[in-house]
């Protein structure tokens, strides 16, 4: 592989299941104990963020109900011994916005970090591991997962596997 290319992997998801499917592949690479992973999330509004982020922190064990961020702008979990965090950015117009928030708790090296609308937190958030593109097709969304980090490579060969 060249310097500065990183893998990605293209999946079509035709349906919600789909969605969640590749979300628990995702979350099948991440084992108690290893580093943390930051995620941003893009793609339009219904594209599927908010489904791929609760069907995560499903399959890492989050058992209590999976709020969507929107107004509280963030929501904490523990996810297989670590800590989760899940953003929704969409309401921020500045990153400067989000200084009240207490970030500190996304740089906790084994913290799960999703980030729906990461472009408005620019300068602020922790640099993602992996982002997740997601897009409409005629019938269902296309995702598009791209490693960032050396860490994001590791948790995309786990979901090539």
């Amino acid at each position: 592989m060249s310097e500065g290319r990183r893998p990605t992997i293209g999946r079509s998801l035709p349906d919600e299941a789909a969605t969640a499917a590749l979300a628990q592949a995702v979350a099948a690479g991440l084992r108690e104990g290893d580093d943390g992973l930051v995620i941003y999330l893009h793609g339009p509004l219904g594209a599927g963020k908010t489904s791929f982020a609760r069907a995560l922190l499903r399959a890492c064990g989050v058992e209590e109900r999976v709020k969507s961020p929107t107004y509280s702008l963030m929501e904490g979990y523990r996810a297989r011994g670590r800590p989760a965090w899940h953003l929704d950015l969409y309401r921020i117009a500045d990153p400067g916005e989000l200084e009240w928030l207490g970030l500190d708790a996304l740089a906790e090296p084994d913290a799960l970090v999703l980030v729906e609308w990461p472009e408005r937190g620019a300068g602020v958030l922790p640099a993602a591991d992996l982002e997740l593109s997601l897009s409409y097709l005629e019938a269902g969304r296309e995702a598009r997962l791209g490693a960032v980090t050396a860490r994001g490579e590791r948790a995309l060969q786990q979901l090539a596997r």
